[in-house]
């Protein structure tokens, strides 16, 4: 082996690089800490990993690398290959234990030196390895959903841009620039593809294709740490000219028996450490540091070094490249992670900032297989829960609450009693771990303060009048077009006769509320709407309407040529006694110009309620998560109907709606996530009783969307309403969930109490005195409240109310 040179391979050096050189004679100590420094800036205390299956398409390599196991002659294998139901094998078996990723490692263009290799591909009809992995990666992404991320080394730009279709994200360690090592005697000695011209025309490429891509340097190998450095800024100006170096790896060389280097000392952790620090230091903040935990006896001495993720994980499959180092138990992962103070996520293999932009870094065929497996974060799902289906959800509450960093911080804030801006509503949206389980505990803190241990819910009924709609939202499954046949049931329309029936049955089942929503019916006028409650009033004069979003008031007094005012105003003559707060959806016009492009804008919903509070009309807030928006977008949710809350005080509730997706048009085109995680469901319902402090009292689970077991523990995270009963609840249901035809009293009493908590009835304005004597602040009648804020109101035209 080569011994290390004192006249490292000249690159050129701009300024900045002179500068970057100055860290080859700083001690480890200083190196590390500011390392952590920038790391813990830019990422916080979040580390993450992937969870993958380990694929060797091919253990057949053209080139003979000193230190390396991997590959091997075709005397020592069963087949050149491995077949595409062996492949389908290990991915099948890797979905089944949770992995995102199927990682396909292989020895680089094996054809052109094993005739083996050439016979074999061309018998199953392919011109060459990466024609192959082609073809494999595409039937495993199509058929079993993993995400493939192609390791095949050196390629061209034709053989990336193949690869591009069927695998998010690719990858190809630099190794090191240092060519002299390539000499007689040199551990890259009879290795043709690791040259540092080849390795960088190959990253130069993917840059240029758009790739997310993955490199790293090997250290120990008889490379300087001069050279280590030529390597790192390498990396690092592809990426200031491309944007594409998602991650680099920073691997430490072992001896292994059997190599020509099984002699040569192993790399010296200090010196180990020192290079993962100083790559963090060199490196762009924005590209990921990773280092394998499985080749280092303390994984922890990695956090303390700078890194932000442990690489890929796998339960099911070893390590290939390094057999000898079994990869750690996820259950050690997330204990040394939390040691460091951070917290463990996981990812998939393309990092959330590449998520976040698809038409850029994803072929059109890869984008859908990526969307389905993240989260709103961009990282990967962390469970198999769906809204309204029948899963149960896991358990995020048992473990022991711990937030430091920026979640830490947040919650600082809480205890103190200071009101969260955007910035922070967002982080707390993040949480993660045990962060989660300490949000969740401050959220039900302040549920106790306000509420106490008393769980409410209504007696109602839904009647949803008419699922004919002439508007696109596109989330949509209950909405039929006049002519639509299609999903679930037929176009239909109530008449009147049959509306009353509902409610008069409603009535002998003990309801006291009505929720009345439809479709927008092309033959609507405003006065539909009015003849509704009317019709309602006559039945059952005594019953509590809940009905209109506010699309369907808005497009009302549009069709009656009416100020919106006069004609709530008219509505609340009419009998109708509050809005629900559906049509929200997200509030914030950069979702809804996808989800729901054609229907009122936020501005719009939110002053139709503002004036429906005005004419002495509450309402409540609904929010519907899970498809398309990032967390930020949940924060403007929150602060926007807080502001409106401040200025009106007539929003009784929060209702959060988790998607569902099974039979949703946007997610059946490939559009949206298939639903929140439960985690992200849990955090929705805790992160608002904490944002709304003060200012909305009542949280609302819908346990038509969460089942009962999911509902539980809702209440433990800051909820403290069941809702209603909800006798013939159709919207739901037409979009797939499981759940929906109504609950009773006791079913909400098995849910309740063995939480300690109480079940007591409420009205639709939570009117009631507790048994325990703890009377809530919400009036116990159904009567109008004062508007806080005086809203002018002209009088209405005797003919528009005929």
């Amino acid at each position: 082996m080569l011994r290390p040179s004192h006249a490292p391979q000249s690159h050129d050096r701009t300024a900045r690089s002179a500068t970057a050189y100055a860290v080859v004679d700083e001690p480890p100590e200083s190196v590390a800490s500011e390392a952590v420094r920038i790391r813990d800036q830019a990422f916080g205390d979040r580390i993450t990993y992937s969870p993958k299956v380990f694929i060797p398409l091919t253990m057949l390599c053209r080139d003979r690398c000193g230190y390396c196991t991997f590959a091997k002659p075709p005397a020592r294998l069963d087949a050149a290959f491995l077949t595409l139901d062996e492949v389908l094998t290990i991915a099948r078996h890797g979905v089944a234990t949770g992995c995102h990723e199927a990682l396909f490692t292989l020895g680089e263009v094996p054809e052109d030196r094993y005739p083996a290799a050439g016979d074999w591909l061309a018998a199953q009809g392919f011109d060459s390895t990466v024609d192959y992995l082609a073809h494999v990666a595409g039937v495993v992404l199509e058929e079993t959903g993993l995400l493939p991320h192609a390791n095949a080394g050196a390629l061209s730009p034709a053989d990336l841009a193949t690869l591009r279709a069927v695998s998010p994200s690719q990858g190809m360690m630099i190794e090191t620039l240092a060519d002299r090592l390539g000499e007689p005697g040199g551990p890259h000695h009879g290795a043709p593809d690791k040259t540092a011209q080849r390795r960088l025309a190959t990253l130069e490429a993917a840059g240029k294709l758009r790739i997310p891509f993955t490199t790293g340097i090997l250290v120990g190998i008889g490379e300087t740490r001069e050279e280590r450095v030529d390597a790192l800024l390498a990396i690092d100006a592809a990426h200031a000219r491309h944007g594409n170096v998602q991650e680099v790896i920073v691997q430490n060389f072992l001896p292994k028996p059997g190599t020509s280097m099984h002699r040569e000392a192993p790399c010296d952790p200090e010196e180990f450490r020192w290079t993962v620090a100083a790559a963090r230091l060199l490196l762009d903040a924005s590209i990921h540091l990773q280092a394998p935990p499985n080749l280092s006896d303390d994984p922890a001495e990695l956090i303390r070094s700078g890194i932000d993720d442990w690489g890929g994980v796998s339960p099911v499959t070893p390590d290939h490249v390094n057999p000898e180092r079994p990869w750690p138990a996820l259950e050690r992962l997330h204990a040394v992670t939390e040691s460091a103070g951070k917290v463990l996520a996981p990812r998939l293999t393309i990092y959330p900032e590449y998520v976040a932009d698809p038409t850029r870094w994803l072929d059109e065929a890869t984008r859908f297989g990526v969307l389905v497996r993240s989260d709103a974060e961009g990282l990967a799902r962390d469970d198999t829960w769906s809204s309204g289906g029948t899963v149960a959800p896991p358990d995020l509450l048992a473990g022991t609450p711990r937030a430091g960093g920026p979640v830490g911080e947040v919650l600082d804030d809480v205890a103190a009693g200071r009101e969260l801006d955007l910035e922070q509503i967002t982080v707390l949206f993040g949480a993660r771990g045990p962060e989660v389980v300490a949000v969740a505990e401050r959220a039900d803190e302040l549920r106790q303060q306000v509420v106490g241990d008393v769980v409410t819910f209504v007696r109602n009924r839904n009647i949803n009048y008419t699922n004919v709609c002439t508007f696109k939202c596109r989330f949509c499954a209950f909405s039929k077009g006049p002519l639509s046949l299609n999903l679930r049931g037929k176009p239909y329309l109530l008449d009147r006769e049959e509306i009353q029936r509902r409610v008069l049955e409603a009535v002998d089942c003990g309801a006291t509320e009505v929720c009345l929503q439809g479709g927008i019916h092309p033959d609507f006028d405003g006065d539909y709407y009015r003849n509704v409650v009317r019709d309602v009033k006559t039945v059952a004069p005594d019953i509590h309407i809940h009905g209109f979003t506010a699309l369907e008031v808005t497009e009302g007094a549009k069709r009656l040529e009416m100020p919106l005012g006069d004609y709530l105003v008219s509505m609340r003559e009419a009998g109708l006694a509050t809005l629900p707060g559906t049509a929200a959806e997200v509030l914030d016009d950069e979702v809804r110009a996808v989800l729901c492009p054609d229907k009122i804008s936020t501005d719009e919903w939110l002053d139709a309620h503002r004036t429906a509070h005005g004419v002495g009309l509450r309402s409540n807030v609904t929010l519907m998560f899970g498809h398309l928006e990032r967390p930020v977008h949940l924060a403007r949710h929150l602060t926007r109907t807080r502001a409106l809350q401040k200025e009106t005080g007539g929003f009784t509730e929060f209702v959060p709606l988790p998607f569902v997706h099974m039979a949703s048009p946007i997610f059946l085109q490939h559009r949206a996530r298939p639903g929140p995680t439960f985690r992200e469901t849990l955090l929705v319902h805790a992160v608002a009783r904490i944002a709304y402090h003060g200012w909305i009292d009542n949280i609302q689970v819908s346990w038509v969307k969460t089942g009962a077991s999911g509902a539980a523990q809702l209440l433990r995270a800051g909820a403290n309403d069941l809702g209603g009963t909800l006798m013939d609840e159709n919207i739901s249901r037409a979009a797939g969930a499981d759940h929906g035809q109504e609950l009773g009293e006791v079913e909400f009493r098995s849910i309740v109490e063995p939480l300690g908590r109480t079940l007591e009835q409420r009205t639709t304005l939570y009117g009631r005195t507790s048994t325990s004597g703890h009377r809530l602040r919400e009036p116990d009648s159904d009567e109008q409240f004062a508007p806080s804020v005086p809203v002018e109101i002209r009088p209405t035209p005797v003919e528009a109310l005929r």
